[in-house]
């Protein structure tokens, strides 16, 4: 337990991450936290922010630093892509039996409820706006597998989705990453990318919610189809 702590506390780290992987690490905690169950927990965030800065500090030209930047977007954002059409065909072919497990320190029922309230009223935008909600993004591809979402519409969504969330957040660090208060401040400057990035969309839903004259129940909500 106190090794995987370390693991979490290390991956606001850009030195501990090159020192450990690099490039492939940083895929491979993107693709567990978008098509891997028990990635939930892992901060997409700010690992995508951190990538920026890295290549940022890397010793590069111009040229090759742009480069390098388009080339880091394009396979984290297929590692994204990927977990994603992970999650929708687990969702698909297993959903109906992990709503059936109990609760535990592990796994809730909840989050599924939360991500699949959350599609059923944003539709196929909700894969989009899922990539700036920790815990959601992991479970709204899952989601749209159980309700057999149409595959087309999802991977439509799902490749927009990944392009703009890993394009966005590794750019805003690459542009930034050089800045010295920004590196002095990492810890600050990444709670505060989190909060940018989730803040619209969960005012939004808390808003429409209030407007909202009747809830669906959770047994309902399984039952609709998209």
């Amino acid at each position: 337990m106190e090794a995987f702590l370390d693991l979490l506390n290390n991956l606001t780290n850009p030195d501990w991450i090159v020192a450990h992987g690099g490039l492939y690490l940083l895929l491979f905690i993107v693709f567990a936290e978008t098509g891997i169950l028990i990635g939930f927990f892992l901060p997409g965030d700010p690992i995508l922010f951190i990538a920026g800065i890295i290549i940022a500090n890397l010793t590069l030209g111009p040229v090759d630093s742009v480069m390098t930047l388009l080339y880091w977007i394009a396979l984290i954002s297929a590692a994204g892509i990927a977990g994603n059409f992970l999650g929708y065909w687990c969702g698909k072919y297993f959903g109906h039996r992990l709503l059936k497990m109990k609760d535990n320190w592990l796994f809730k029922k909840a989050y599924i409820y939360r991500a699949q309230e959350f599609y059923h009223k944003r539709g196929g935008v909700a894969i989009i706006l899922a990539r700036f909600l920790p815990i959601v993004r992991t479970f709204a591809p899952i989601v749209a597998g159980i309700v057999e979402m149409d595959f087309r519409k999802f991977a439509f969504y799902n490749v927009v989705g990944g392009i703009i969330w890993v394009g966005s957040l590794v750019t805003l660090g690459y542009l930034l990453g050089e800045n010295e208060w920004v590196q002095r401040n990492l810890e600050y400057v990444i709670m505060a990318i989190v909060i940018a990035a989730t803040a619209p969309v969960v005012i939004k839903m808390v808003t429409g919610r209030g407007k909202r004259t009747a809830t669906v129940s959770e047994p309902e909500m399984l039952e609709e189809q998209e």
